[in-house]
């Protein structure tokens, strides 16, 4: 077989961003180069192989036979070369990206992170808040901690933490006694404030069904403002503006330190829990091991308080 030339790196790496986004536009932001750049150096690709990788529109791009499958092969290829340059760098490596939701960083997180510090202190943590999925290699994030029922594809997920159900609100709120709050029906007498968190995610309580569970059938659901996240939802019951649902981790600092009770004991089971989520073959590094075990002993509650 006559020897190939070395395959044009610069030209496979614009090629794999235009597939991913199937738009040479959104491959030349990602690249920090111009649309023409990426469209030149696909077509130098196209030349080397003697095969077309794309079919041209008007104003748009779809990949051919041979470029889907190219793609395919080059995603797992650079995968590959970016986890060899993490382990290459990882006896060094002292700084960690950490992606969470919001309320978790506010609410779990934060108020523990002193103990790692001490624990850990040559390590640095950049704390990220975000939900949605994680593509770890292109986003540089080491460890994601995410609320979700599981069944994370491509990844290692460990479960974390389950987090039942229950109703919170500030200490004020029992002191009026011209709204009794006894027993569940006595919630009519409240707002009750709403998140998003439960809306189309079976099996995650919202306040229908802890309502129905708790037998409180005067007690109107639909009223009460919706919150966009849990965070604003927990920040307005301690404000005392009514009675929102808490998450057991989110709110277990607050109820704590006094600023959020449980008027009632029921609570209910979730669908939904906080789990550990990392790319594979990462448990060469140890910044993220120690982070993942320092998470561990914190739920498990090995961790001793610092003064």
């Amino acid at each position: 077989m006559k020897p190939r030339h070395p395959a044009p790196l610069n030209a496979l790496r614009a090629f794999e961003a235009a597939a991913r986004c199937l738009s040479f536009q959104t491959a030349a932001a990602q690249l920090f180069v111009t649309p023409a750049a990426v469209s030149h150096q696909v077509k130098r690709l196209e030349a080397y192989l003697g095969v077309e990788l794309f079919q041209r529109g008007h104003r748009s791009v779809a990949l051919t036979t041979e470029g889907e499958a190219l793609a395919a092969s080059l995603g797992e290829l650079f995968a590959q070369l970016d986890l060899a340059l993490d382990r290459a760098t990882a006896a060094t490596n002292a700084d960690l990206r950490v992606s969470t939701m919001e309320s978790f960083a506010a609410k779990w997180l934060a108020p523990r992170l002193h103990r790692f510090h001490r624990d850990c202190p040559d390590l640095k943590l950049r704390i990220e808040t975000g939900n949605e999925h994680t593509d770890f290699i292109r986003e540089g994030i080491d460890v994601a901690i995410r609320y979700g029922p599981g069944g994370y594809a491509g990844v290692s997920a460990e479960r974390l933490m389950d987090a039942p159900v229950f109703p919170v609100c500030a200490p004020g709120l029992l002191e009026d006694a011209r709204r009794p709050l006894t027993r569940p029906d006595d919630l009519r007498h409240h707002t009750l404030l709403h998140d998003e968190s439960a809306e189309g995610r079976p099996g995650v309580p919202d306040w229908r069904a802890w309502l129905q569970a708790a037998d409180a059938k005067r007690v109107t659901a639909s009223g009460g403002p919706v919150f966009a996240s849990i965070y604003l939802a927990q920040e307005a019951a301690i404000a005392g503006h009514g009675i929102a649902l808490g998450l057991a981790p989110l709110v277990e600092e607050d109820l704590q330190r006094g600023r959020l009770i449980k008027p009632f004991d029921r609570s209910l089971p979730n669908a939904y829990a906080f789990w550990i989520v990392r790319r594979h073959g990462t448990d060469t590094r140890p910044a993220i091991d120690a982070f993942c075990r320092w998470l561990r002993r914190e739920v498990s509650g090995e961790a001793t308080a610092a003064p």
